[in-house]
């Protein structure tokens, strides 16, 4: 495999393999190679592996990830003067936008000689971790929260994995599979909110959003837990605008619930880090993450693009989850309604203007909720 793992925060560099953090400053690294002269010509296929080109360059690892609908609103978007387009993101195979850091990064670490996989997950990375790593004949071990979606946890047992339930609040799991690491050298970690290679994976959703509708939008909204979506996007939008195939990147723009906003909290004070929070609960579980690896870089983006963080209360994200059910016909869950909870917040607030075009990442199903 070609190209590089670069720390964002220090600069420094080291040879592609399986390490997630800067040896120097700690920060997780990041994934990189010279981008290739490249035409929207040259994009060849269907579904996920037609971007290629802009991806680590290994053997694809395919379960008919990506292509997912981009859906008009009929309803929820002209009540609020826009032109808001739906993402979903449930479409996936596992059923949420996790299927397309697992692709790449089940496909990276197989081609690096790992064996077993281990990680920590609320569920949605877990599921799509255990059914990537059955498609490529590779052992996978997840670690959750005991607390975490009943169907979620039947799917990553389903494909084969292995499943330690972790008593106590989501970092409790990280710290389980950690500690495990350590003594066991065979395992591998394949941490969804640490991999560079998982981020490189999720860049696709901005090259499809380009491809759909032959522009940038002017605005995305997303769910924001550990940030790797938020990243993916910008990082594949600036891929675009690198090649002259998109004049600028869009708005992104971050939401988290109330009961656990680090970033939204650290973006009111004008803050580089996140504010460490104790975590409230909240039936955004993907999105309950107190202190984000990433957190910092996705600060750092939002500045950068322009981009609001939003946090949104517990009735506002159930009622913007049911009104999409019932007036657009689309079933997500609790986590991928984030978006549309902050929508009404981002229009009063005169960040999101009448008569631009917003895309809102739907990021999973509402199957596996129970």
């Amino acid at each position: 495999m070609t190209g590089e793992l670069v720390c964002p925060r220090c600069g420094r560099t080291e040879p592609v393999g399986t390490e997630l953090r800067c040896p120097s400053c700690r920060a997780p690294l990041r994934y990189r190679r010279p981008l290739p002269p490249l035409q929207p010509g040259d994009l060849r296929g269907g579904g996920f592996w037609r971007y290629a080109p802009f991806l680590p360059d290994v053997p694809p690892l395919a379960l008919g990830e990506g292509g997912t609908p981009l859906v008009p609103s009929r309803r929820l978007g002209p009540g609020l003067g826009l032109e808001l387009l739906l993402k979903y993101e449930g479409a996936n195979p596992t059923g949420s936008f996790k299927d397309r850091g697992a692709a790449v990064l089940v496909a990276c670490l197989r081609e690096l000689g790992a064996r077993v996989l281990a990680d920590d997950s609320s569920g949605n990375a877990g599921a799509a971790l255990a059914a990537y790593s059955a498609r490529a004949g590779l052992r996978a071990r997840l670690y959750v929260p005991s607390s975490a979606s009943g169907p979620k946890l039947r799917q990553i047992e389903a494909c084969g994995a292995e499943l330690v339930r972790v008593p106590g609040p989501r970092p409790e799991a990280t710290r389980a599979v950690l500690a495990a690491g350590q003594g066991d050298p065979g395992l591998t970690y394949a941490s969804h909110n640490l991999s560079p290679f998982f981020v490189e994976g999720l860049k696709t959703v901005a090259y499809e959003l380009w491809e759909d509708l032959g522009w940038a939008p002017d605005h995305v909204v997303v769910p924001v837990g550990g940030g790797g979506l938020y990243l993916g996007l910008v990082a594949g939008f600036r891929d675009l605008q690198k090649l002259g195939w998109i004049e600028r990147v869009p708005r992104i723009h971050a939401v988290q619930p109330a009961a656990c906003a680090p970033i939204v909290r650290a973006y009111e004070r004008g803050l580089e880090e996140p504010v460490p929070v104790e975590p409230g609960e909240t039936v955004a579980e993907g999105a309950r993450i107190p202190n984000p690896e990433r957190g910092w870089e996705v600060l750092r983006a939002l500045t950068e693009v322009g981009g609001a963080a939003v946090a949104v209360g517990e009735e506002e994200l159930l009622t913007a989850r049911g009104r999409l059910a019932r007036e657009e016909g689309v079933y997500i869950e609790p986590t991928a309604a984030l978006p549309l909870a902050a929508l009404p917040k981002l229009v009063r607030q005169g960040i999101v203007r009448p008569e631009e075009t917003v895309v809102a990442v739907l990021t999973g199903t509402g199957l596996k909720t129970g």
